[in-house]
């Protein structure tokens, strides 16, 4: 099958369309598949608003050849999506249980590529976040998942049980970033096009 072509990244937590992986896969984009639609937005610090603006600006893409790429907390997001909408999802050590990860993180908070800039955490986005829960994914097919057993963060047990029957890279070390993305860029893409 081809590409989609239409392609979301979402972004985790503290972290914007600068991450890594967003600028690695923009530039892929740009020069293998320049006509598709790349959308990287940077998300609103509410789940629920953060939501909002996803669906509406993905709101007349083709489901069938729609995917989306969600990091860590933006890979909660992503299966919230694509478990509404239908679409492909690529999850890069996804947030299983925000709610309960970021309780410790309410109030101001810095944003990982420009410290310089604060946003607010209030203790109400972690109703937002519940509210977004997943508790199963119904089509395993349309999911596919790089998670490090070498994650920092986040339990890759939990990242992986909550996938069961998708496709899952399960990388031995690494890290929450997956700093050696590049290495697996070749995975994600098979994934797409599959």
């Amino acid at each position: 099958m081809p590409l989609p072509t239409h392609l979301l990244y979402l972004h985790g937590f503290r972290s914007s369309p600068q991450s890594f992986k967003a600028q690695r896969l923009a530039s892929w984009v740009k020069g293998h598949a320049p006509h598709m639609h790349w959308w990287c937005p940077q998300l609103p610090p509410s789940p629920r608003e953060a939501m909002a603006m996803v669906q509406q600006g993905t709101a007349d893409w083709p489901t069938a050849r729609m995917a989306v790429i969600g990091s860590s907390l933006g890979g909660y997001y992503a299966t919230a999506l694509a478990e509404s909408r239908g679409c492909k999802a690529m999850l890069l050590n996804p947030a299983i249980d925000p709610a309960r990860d970021l309780g410790a993180y309410v109030g101001e908070q810095t944003m990982f590529h420009h410290p310089e800039q604060t946003f607010q955490v209030r203790p109400d986005y972690m109703d937002e976040l519940r509210a977004l829960r997943v508790p199963a994914i119904t089509r395993p097919e349309r999911y596919s998942a790089i998670i490090a057993k070498g994650d920092e963060v986040l339990s890759w047990h939990e990242m992986s049980a909550h996938y069961p029957g998708a496709r899952v890279l399960l990388l031995e070390g690494s890290d929450h970033s997956i700093t050696d993305f590049d290495t697996h860029l070749p995975f994600l893409l098979e994934f797409l096009q599959s």
